[in-house]
């Protein structure tokens, strides 16, 4: 009977799959433009020669499908757990699986950099997509943080290539003038050392694990760690032409290898141990694009997002199943469900670089390459192999183990991991077995021109070698008991803890930036308080000058009264005389017409008498019609 919360689940679950089928849609079409089309298929091109352009080039040929077939991979796992039954991650998901996809396809630096920025915000979105949880939250701004400090880098590339003579496609950059293209080259490799979580910036891969596991498989198999090593990829033949640049990168992408290496196998958590082997692998993919070895780093590259994605999904399962990501609550955890051990074992298979899995033969490619160089990196690349081997065993042997019988182990037993899920992770566990096989011939991955390099017998077999030996001392010692230790505990705790890299960035940059952003504040605090006693000072001053300005105010307006007041008196006695003499003109006129008057009247001249009345009545009308026309 279909509950109400299955109908619910089921309309949540519907955007991941419209995404998902999408994605799958899209990742044909490109596969099918990489196949049959020419070896550049321009998308789009703003304006001839113009720094807005797309295509579908070199590494990106193989690249992209791939990282839109693993993206619907992973959305379709996602529809198995409520964290991410949602359509908020939904829109995350399509929203960062685009900005990789715009950094798959830029053709120049300011697209280039426009993906960059957008898929660094969405990792931070997805790394802290539970907002109510503080540490999830810190997590993603600690990896975002340390990204976007190494992000500075390209625009750092951008101003360098302006100056250098205006050249923006990735493809020209050895077209720039040599000093400008050393600035530009440098800028871009401290951006991808940052993604690709080479040493020193390794530790925010550690943070990023906080995630909900569908976002750690896409982040750290073909998405945004992956998309540094493209980037040194895409620039390698500029890269190889400055070749102090080239050499200081492969020793950063050997030592991470091996330092890396060595945090993973010190590690009791399972999705920790799968996050710094990311950074070991991403290692060898900086190595390739050093050494002039690219064909085979995106072979890697490709291989590594198979195998990342089937075992963080895988991880994540467990994690739904088991509550657990812990190394022992995860033991025997492959034979409890032994279609999806056996789905993660065949990725563990192929991460340790058994012959003849994928990663062993690309790991041989790009060391045939480094061997022609410098035999000091090869012997340390191999070093990086041993490692490999040594951590992906150590998980094999405890997810192989036989599970400890407790009921809480028969409950989890009962439960069965989602249909969907196994299925979705069957492609993935097929491609980590044979991918190796692109490193063979320049094929999809390989830069138009360019031969692969071809491992010699005897380095196949020297790589197998250590490979089987170390695996073999992996056994040795997990038979033994727990209290023995190869390394002192204070190392472990340092291993574990991801060589204190965290602690040494807060107290070499953290720490100072802290103290000088506290010593200006004290200098403000300073000055802010000499601000009341000014201001105290400045009231005195303006209430002294308020006073002066209101004393010869006072005067004026005093004086200015005086003179008004003797003016207006003058002015007064003036009229006075004025309306005076017109009273007594007036007067004297009508006296002397009065007597006039009188003076007909006694004579009995009436008709004179009448005659002025009319001639002054006449006047009076004559005075009121010109008024009125007036």
């Amino acid at each position: 009977m279909t509950t109400r919360r299955d109908r619910r689940d089921r309309r949540d679950e519907v955007p991941l799959w419209v995404l998902a089928g999408l994605l799958t849609l899209l990742a044909v079409v490109t596969a099918s433009l990489a196949v049959l089309g020419s070896s550049r298929v321009v998308l789009w091109d703003f304006v001839a020669d113009s720094a807005v352009a797309l295509s579908l080039t070199g590494h990106a040929r193989l690249l992209l499908p791939t990282v839109l077939t693993v993206a619907a991979l992973v959305l379709v796992v996602s529809t198995a757990f409520d964290e991410t039954r949602s359509l908020r991650f939904a829109v995350l998901m399509a929203a960062f699986t685009a900005s990789v996809t715009l950094t798959l396809l830029a053709d120049t630096l300011p697209m280039l950099l426009l993906g960059w920025e957008l898929m660094g915000a969405c990792s931070w979105a997805l790394i802290g997509f539970a907002w109510h949880d503080r540490r999830r939250v810190a997590s993603g701004q600690t990896a975002m943080m340390v990204t976007r400090a190494t992000d500075l880098g390209l625009y750092v590339a951008v101003a360098a290539a302006a100056a250098g003579g205006g050249v923006m496609e990735l493809d020209r950059l050895s077209d720039l003038s040599d000093g400008w293209r050393d600035v530009a080259l440098a800028g871009v490799v401290l951006a991808c050392l940052g993604k690709a979580a080479q040493l020193p910036f390794s530790f925010w891969l550690a943070r990023a694990m906080d995630g909900p596991s569908p976002v750690s498989a896409l982040l750290h198999s073909a998405a945004m760690v992956a998309m540094g090593g493209y980037l040194m990829l895409r620039v390698e033949p500029a890269l190889t032409s400055s070749p102090t640049l080239a050499g200081l990168t492969a020793w950063i992408g050997a030592g991470t290898a091996a330092a890396m290496g060595l945090v993973a196998l010190a590690q009791s958590d399972l999705k920790q141990l799968l996050a710094a082997s990311t950074a070991a692998q991403l290692g060898f993919v900086v190595l390739a694009a050093a050494v002039g070895a690219g064909a085979a780093g995106s072979a890697h590259l490709v291989a590594h997002a198979a195998v990342k994605a089937l075992l963080f999904l895988s991880a994540g399962i467990w994690l739904h199943l088991l509550g657990t990501k812990q190394m022992a609550g995860l033991r025997g955890a492959a034979r409890r469900w032994p279609v999806l051990g056996m789905l993660a074992t065949a990725g563990l298979m192929s991460l340790s670089g058994l012959p003849p899995l994928s990663l062993w033969f690309t790991k041989d490619a790009i060391l045939a390459g480094v061997l022609h160089d410098s035999p000091a990196l090869y012997a340390l690349g191999l070093v990086g192999v041993g490692l490999g081997a040594a951590y992906a065993l150590k998980a094999t042997i405890v997810l192989l183990a036989v599970p400890d019988s407790s009921p809480e182990t028969g409950r989890a037993e009962q439960a069965a991991p989602p249909r969907r899920c196994v299925v979705a992770l069957v492609p993935l566990a097929l491609v980590a077995l044979g991918a190796g096989g692109m490193a063979l011939p320049p094929v999809l991955g390989s830069v138009p021109g360019e031969t692969p390099p071809s491992p010699a017998p005897w380095e196949l077999v020297l790589s197998a070698a250590v490979v089987v030996t170390t695996g073999l001392a992996v056994y040795a010692f997990s038979r033994r008991a727990r209290a023995s230790r190869l390394v002192p505990r204070s190392v472990h705790r340092w291993l574990r803890d991801w060589l204190g890299l965290e602690r040494a960035v807060h107290v070499v940059v953290v720490s100072p930036l802290v103290r000088i952003a506290g010593a200006a504040a004290a200098v403000d605090d300073r000055i802010l308080a000499q601000v009341p006693h000014r201001t105290a000072v400045g009231v005195r001053l303006a209430a002294r000058a308020v006073g002066r300005a209101d004393g010869i105010l006072h005067r004026v307006v005093r004086t200015a009264s005086a003179h008004t007041a003797r003016h207006l008196s003058t002015a007064g006695a003036r009229a006075d005389r004025h309306v005076t003499a017109a009273v007594d003109a007036t007067a004297g006129g009508a006296r002397r017409s009065g007597r006039c008057v009188r003076r007909l009247a006694r004579t009995g001249q009436l008709h004179h008498y009448y005659l002025q009345a009319v001639v002054g009545l006449l006047l009076v009308l004559v005075l009121l019609a010109i008024v009125a026309l007036v």
